[in-house]
């Protein structure tokens, strides 16, 4: 009954944004602590560690360790997220918070909080969940200041068509290392901010000023727009995000006019109401689900209404109640700005580990998708050409499209983790064009282009072609008395048009234009390597987003076999030496046969380098102990030497090479 009594004018709609590992969740558990959403004992632990009392003269209750410890997986509730400590998927909750701005007769307002994910792949979950909020509060560590990241989330702020109100916010000031006046004054020059007292400091830890956090939200965040043709009674619903349980398809909405109520009817808005479903469960996520039967206009909370293809949920869709649907065209439907359905930037081919498991696999990637808007997913037959066939190694798989190698090794591990399946990946790859010129050998008598995601389709050595890659705008920051080792990775790295600018005086910013393809393989890794761990990486698309290169395919052969998932692109200059590698590392990650296996690899039409995982031989001149076959005789032996190598090679001729997901790692990193 009391979310029916908020008024409209207070409701406010707020997210986190910041660089990885910056404090977004931990400052977010400590808000739902505040605000009472993890019961009545952490909500009064949280007001009198506010009011700077930890003990309780009544009844000598004194603070533990269970109380100050951050609950962090009540957002990152993903395996995933817990185990590697990072956010992936943005998440949302619903609290309400007696504050004096409220202008409603209860005093008290309804937040929307959304805590999203700092790794540069998942920019897509921070875009979408900022075009659904009308404050951001961008969060900076105390001890390490602006990171790449923390400028690419500013920026995709701020280049919305509406963008939120920004607050800004110091973490983890109570550490020894922490230097909030100094990283202050740095993001004060950096924003322009007048006053660097204006940034609040707080510490999820010790619970410092999270109450001055959220009192600053309230008073600052505008509540959401009204439409222009909201007349209150037309039902408008927007899809923010979804995901799917035992019980089907749940959808996270935003409810833009009307109200959402059960047992109403609905319908999609751009399926031109060729379905009508009935509203099952409505209710808002605390951040678990509890049921309210209704949904006003400002809230946001979940919706079931029986929906059976996950495709129909995508973010952005809107809910219309059917009784609505002959007004549609005279109607404003809101839409999501398109720098949310940006194109994936690699892609790669799955497969099950057993070779009847493909549907089961494309059931659960189907449903993976409907929560990870960065995926996209082409699904292939058996008899496919491409790479998803898998050729004599593989089974049939599905193409999918990714953001970037953290993401691609997310999604492995969320198929382990929520569907039991243990996919193979093969390498990512990165598109690119390739424009063949007018010749007699490929018999085009006029200039082609064509856009190559799969490596199978590369042309032929000899072909004339002019290749061209995705290039990127890298921003790397890292302390100044690494910048030697940074400037050198960049340009082995063949990155060009690097500039410097200090940050302040202990940090630089280093920007160039690189290769997207050797971005993907190990750069992130070898610049944590060579600045110990302290600097930071963001992408961006670069303007014009090709430049021309000469680049070699390099083709993985076992035992004569091409393996085509295993074949990768790299500039001609390197790629013997790059082939040599990976071939060093297929002899050490694939398993030893009862035949020889032989690993090459060629480009530019020749063999460049090669291996020999030498085959399990039993010692056929000796029987029942150390007794020798023969005596003495040199021709007896000699002939079951023979036998032994004829078998060999007949099973060499025959035999298969199991491919784990260790051996298409190895292609993904190709330094030595």
């Amino acid at each position: 009954d009391l979310l029916t009594r908020i008024p409209f004018e207070d409701i406010r709609n707020f997210c986190f944004i910041a660089h990885v590992d910056h404090g977004k969740s931990s400052i977010a558990s400590r808000i739902l602590e505040l605000t009472g959403n993890q019961g009545p004992e952490a909500q009064i632990t949280s007001l009198k560690a506010a009011s700077g009392n930890t003990k309780d003269e009544t009844t000598n209750y004194v603070s533990s360790e269970k109380d100050h410890k951050e609950r962090i997986e009540l957002l990152d509730t993903l395996s995933v997220e817990q185990e590697r400590g990072i956010t992936v998927k943005a998440s949302a909750a619903t609290m309400l918070y007696s504050h004096p701005s409220a202008v409603g007769p209860e005093g008290v307002l309804l937040l929307n909080m959304v805590d999203t994910p700092g790794h540069v792949d998942f920019g897509r979950e921070v875009s979408r969940s900022l075009s659904f909020v009308q404050g951001a509060v961008l969060l900076l560590d105390s001890s390490q200041g602006i990171q790449a990241q923390t400028w690419s989330v500013h920026e995709k702020a701020r280049s919305l068509p509406n963008p939120p109100e920004l607050l800004v916010a110091l973490t983890k000031v109570d550490l020894d290392t922490a230097r909030p006046i100094h990283v202050a004054l740095t993001v004060s020059e950096w924003l322009d901010i007048e006053d660097p007292d204006e940034i609040l400091s707080t510490s999820a830890r010790s619970r410092l000023g999270i109450v001055e956090l959220l009192d600053a939200v309230c008073q600052q965040v505008p509540p959401p727009k009204i439409l222009d043709d909201d007349e209150g009674s037309i039902l408008r619903a927007q899809v923010v995000d979804s995901w799917y349980d035992s019980r089907g398809v749940n959808c996270l909405v935003q409810v833009i006019s009307g109200t959402l109520k059960e047992n109403g009817r609905i319908s999609i808005v751009n399926d031109a109401g060729k379905q009508s479903f009935s509203i099952q469960e409505v209710g808002i996520m605390l951040p678990k689900c509890a049921r309210t039967g209704e949904l006003s206009r400002g809230q946001m909370g979940y919706v079931r209404f029986g929906l059976k293809n996950p495709r129909q949920a995508q973010p952005g869709t809107v809910l219309i109640s059917n009784k609505d649907l002959p007004k549609v065209s005279s109607l404003i439907i809101p839409e999501l700005p398109e720098s949310i359905q940006s194109k994936s930037v690699l892609y790669a081919s799955v497969h099950p580990v057993e070779s009847d498991g493909f549907e089961e696999l494309s059931v659960a990637v189907e449903k993976l998708s409907l929560n990870d808007i960065g995926l996209e997913v082409a699904k292939t037959g058996g008899g496919a050409l491409g790479s998803e066939h898998g050729g004599p190694f593989l089974g049939p798989g599905l193409r999918v499209g990714f953001q970037g190698l953290l993401h691609c090794e997310v999604f492995r591990q969320r198929l382990l983790d929520e569907f039991a399946l243990d996919a193979i990946i093969t390498p990512p790859k990165v598109p690119y064009t390739v424009t063949y010129l007018p010749s007699k050998k490929n018999k085009d008598k006029e200039q082609r282009t064509e856009v190559i995601e799969d490596l199978n389709n590369w042309p032929e050595y000899g072909v004339r072609v002019t290749i061209e890659e995705p290039v990127v705008e890298a921003r790397i920051m890292a302390p100044q008395e690494y910048a030697g080792n940074v400037m050198e990775l960049i340009k082995r790295k063949r990155g060009v048009g690097l500039e410097t600018k200090p940050i302040d005086e202990e940090v630089w910013l280093f920007t160039a234009r690189m290769p997207w393809g050797e971005m993907v393989t190990d750069f992130h890794d070898q610049l944590k390597n060579v600045t110990a761990g302290m600097g930071s990486l963001d992408t961006s698309e670069a303007n014009p987003p090709l430049q021309e290169a000469d680049l070699a395919k390099v083709d993985i052969m076992l035992n004569g076999d091409t393996v085509g998932p295993l074949a990768f692109v790299c500039h001609k200059d390197d790629a013997q030496a790059q082939a040599r590698i990976v071939c060093k590392k297929l002899h050490d990650a694939l398993p030893r046969q009862q035949f020889v296996t032989v690993i090459q690899a060629t480009a530019t039409g020749k063999i460049v380098a090669s291996e020999r995982i030498k085959a399990y031989r039993k010692d056929v001149l000796t029987t029942g102990g150390s007794k020798a076959v023969g005596g003495g005789d040199i021709s007896r032996k000699k002939k079951l030497l023979e036998q032994q190598k004829k078998g060999k090679k007949r099973q060499q001729a025959s035999g298969k090479v199991t491919l784990s997901q260790a051996a298409f790692n190895s292609v993904i990193t190709r330094s030595s």
